[in-house]
């Protein structure tokens, strides 16, 4: 296909018309679609029906330590979970801590606990000038509602297959006492679906923050959501890593089985240090009694063990796979050639990214929108939601089913296309003025 920088301008307003033509006809089919979060269809959701079952009124309700299940206790979740979160995490038992349903919520009480009384003995952030956060853009808007919401600076840092941009983290948080954290998706990132190389895991783990208090907020999301059976990206377990380097405090691991089993009625954990879990444990005897031990349960006697955990992924991958190499397919048939935008192919996760041409995303999103189909908001992937350059959209496959995924995918490549004629077009008109 011919590169439309190549057309003339009345190639290019040719296009344009009979584009117009086609959307029109999308308008007409009274679209209303979604593609805008990540969710899980009901097909995969079906696929933890089981769990319902998994306990019965006349089951068992005891661990295997005599821990009464029903009862108050268990600050940091069973043992069982913990063998079982501890083998997905890749991490000991000992160092983890089992929650409620949400892994966001964890991250949030963790920013606001630094907030109000600091972390292991350090000035809390409220009391410090200024506190800034490294975010790796694009990346998951609900990382950056939680630090914008408690007024923290946010610092774009560019993403690329291999990870963030590492001479760029290096230098300002070995130079910059205020920076105090960053965001992490290591794994099949959102939105792009990278996984972080060796080297970059390595060269986090070997950061000499000028803060004390500074840590990685490692968001292992989708650390078994392969789409692939033998083609998987593995990523060098962070702890590990830190400790080998000497810098044993710096990461808190979080993950959950958010889109693994029920995403509501889940279970999330915090992996982490010795010291960080007694500072985490000292707030945390306040806050609750203990988290949710049946549900809990449940999720050990539906799984048994991480390879019942891994075959249910498995069984969510043959949902999944061809929903994304639908949505590649149709955007290789419509878009290669014509240089107006490129996407990516992730091996696992949630999302592709797009990134279209300079200052077109908003008006492709909007235009999406007009004919019925709903996608993320453009800019949502930045800090602020602020896309500097006004290219990222998120496309989520996940959830629509798959023939009205290829309708939403085709409208997708059109309103692109729609979009950077008319930019193409205004740009050589400017030029001819």
């Amino acid at each position: 296909m011919k590169p439309y920088k190549e057309m003339t301008q009345e190639e290019l307003a040719a296009e344009l018309e009979n584009l117009r033509k086609e959307y029109k006809n999308y308008q007409k089919m009274d679209l209303k679609l979604d593609m805008s979060r990540g969710k899980p269809c009901i097909e995969q959701l079906d696929l933890s029906m089981g769990i319902m079952d998994a306990l019965t009124s006349d089951a068992d309700l005891f661990c295997e330590d005599g821990t009464d299940c029903r009862n108050y206790g268990g600050l940091d979740g069973i043992q069982e979970c913990k063998e079982l979160i501890g083998d997905m995490m890749e991490n000991h038992p000992d160092n983890i801590i089992i929650y409620g349903n949400s892994s966001l919520n964890v991250m949030y009480d963790t920013v606001s606990r630094a907030m109000t009384h600091g972390i292991m003995g350090n000035t809390p952030w409220c009391k410090l000038d200024k506190v800034r956060f490294l975010c790796p853009s694009p990346g998951y808007d609900r990382h950056f509602a939680i630090t914008e919401y408690f007024g923290i600076e946010m610092i774009p840092v560019p993403m690329s297959p291999t990870g963030p941009d590492m001479d760029m983290i290096e230098k300002l948080v070995s130079e910059d006492e205020a920076v105090k954290g960053m965001w992490c998706v290591p794994k099949y990132s959102n939105p792009q679906g990278y996984s972080y190389s060796d080297e970059t895991v390595r060269r986090l783990a070997r950061l000499r923050p000028a803060a004390r208090d500074f840590r990685i907020f490692w968001d292992n999301a989708y650390g078994i959501h392969h789409l692939y059976d033998i083609d998987q990206d593995y990523v060098i377990e962070i702890l590990a890593e830190c400790k080998r380097s000497g810098n044993p405090d710096m990461v808190y691991k979080f993950a959950s089985t958010s889109k693994i089993t029920f995403p509501g009625s889940g279970i999330s954990a915090l992996a982490t240090s010795p010291n960080n879990l007694e500072d985490i444990k000292r707030q945390l005897k306040v806050q609750t009694i203990g988290h949710d031990k049946v549900n809990q349960l449940r999720h050990v006697r539906f799984f048994g063990d991480i390879y019942g955990m891994v075959m249910h992924m498995h069984e969510h991958a043959k949902i999944l796979r061809p929903k994304f190499e639908a949505v590649e397919e149709i955007l290789d048939n419509n878009l290669t050639g014509l240089e107006i935008g490129t996407w990516t192919n992730p091996k696992g996760g949630y999302f592709i990214s797009f990134e279209t041409l300079p200052g077109c995303a908003r008006q492709v999103v909007a235009l999406c929108k007009k004919a019925g189909v709903k996608m993320t908001k453009a800019g949502a992937t930045w800090p602020y939601g602020r896309d500097p350059y006004d290219t990222n959209i998120r496309i989520a496959p996940s959830y629509p089913p798959i023939e009205d995924l290829k309708v939403a995918a085709n409208l997708f490549a059109l309103c692109v296309k729609i979009v950077s004629v008319k930019k193409m077009l205004e740009e050589m008109q400017n030029s001819n003025a």
